[in-house]
């Protein structure tokens, strides 16, 4: 009786979760398969495998694929070396390091769409930004970042949103440290890079493995920097996936051949969740 009043008490909330995620995914299924463009409304009925075949022949997918998977790779490892990095510096205390580490926190919560406008206004733009003054100061030519490296500034931009999640991960797996673990190893001669190859990174397997499992869910879906910023240009230099659905379903108003995109979306999305199973349950063990 008590775990069927458990289960009983428990099934509202299920429920509503299986229902939050299945018809979506359900009608995502259903516009797939059938002709569903909002322009020409008289078109319809059974399309079959036809908006995939559109999909992944449109002349922009193989970019798309490229500039996902190019994103998704930079950020993490941008985030996870400058994280390890920053961490270790402001490990040991010194005057104001509450105060550092809030500063080093605070960009993580700036909205996606904010902080691609500071980017985009204040950083990179190559009349008045930041970047560009620093160019004249030292005589060079300011570079137009937006329309010369468009998926380098767009790399940058996101991986400046996400390095401070990387950071407070780390910080906090380095205050659990043993530090007479250190300390012997100090006394028996160790350098410091020893320290940190045999010692420090092992310490840290676990929280890198969560910082690389979280940031690859989330950047799969990375959209509101590069509509902001590049609008997935030009032409298709900073176009992912997200944004190619985005232009088939809002621009081109075909809302099939948008859901197909979103289909293989998620089949793209649980290839990398094997591999994170696997990658997080060797650091767990």
């Amino acid at each position: 009786m008590n775990r069927l009043l458990a289960r009983l008490l428990m099934a509202p909330a299920i429920g509503t979760l299986l229902l939050w995620m299945i018809v979506p995914l359900a009608m995502t299924l259903y516009f797939s398969v059938i002709r569903y463009n909002l322009m020409q409304p008289e078109v319809s009925g059974f399309a079959g495998l036809d908006n995939f075949i559109y999909f992944v022949t449109d002349p922009s997918f193989a970019s798309s694929v490229g500039n996902t998977l190019l994103l998704l790779g930079s950020v993490i490892v941008i985030t996870t070396f400058f994280g390890i990095a920053i961490a270790l510096l402001i490990d040991d205390p010194f005057p104001g390091r509450a105060v550092v580490r809030l500063l080093l926190v605070s960009p993580f919560f700036v909205m996606p769409t904010v902080n691609a406008l500071m980017w985009k206004h204040m950083m990179m733009n190559p009349i008045y930004g930041v970047l560009a003054q620093v160019w004249g100061f030292f005589g060079a030519e300011p570079i137009d970042w937006l329309t010369d490296v468009p998926m380098l500034s767009v790399i940058i931009i996101v991986s400046w949103q996400w390095l401070p999640f990387a950071t407070l991960l780390f910080i906090t797996s380095l205050q659990s440290m043993s530090r007479e673990q250190l300390e012997a190893a100090r006394m028996d001669g160790a350098t410091y890079l020893q320290q940190l190859r045999y010692l420090v990174l092992p310490h840290l397997g676990r929280s890198i493995a969560v910082v690389v499992m979280i940031e690859m869910i989330f950047l799969l879906s990375v959209f509101a920097e590069i509509f902001t910023t590049t609008s997935g240009g030009p032409g298709d230099a900073s176009t992912n996936l997200a944004f190619l659905i985005f232009k088939q379903a809002l621009l081109n108003f075909d809302a099939g051949v948008a859901s197909a995109g979103a289909l293989f979306a998620v089949i793209l999305a649980n290839i990398a969740s094997l591999f994170l199973v696997r990658l997080v349950g060797k650091n767990l063990d």
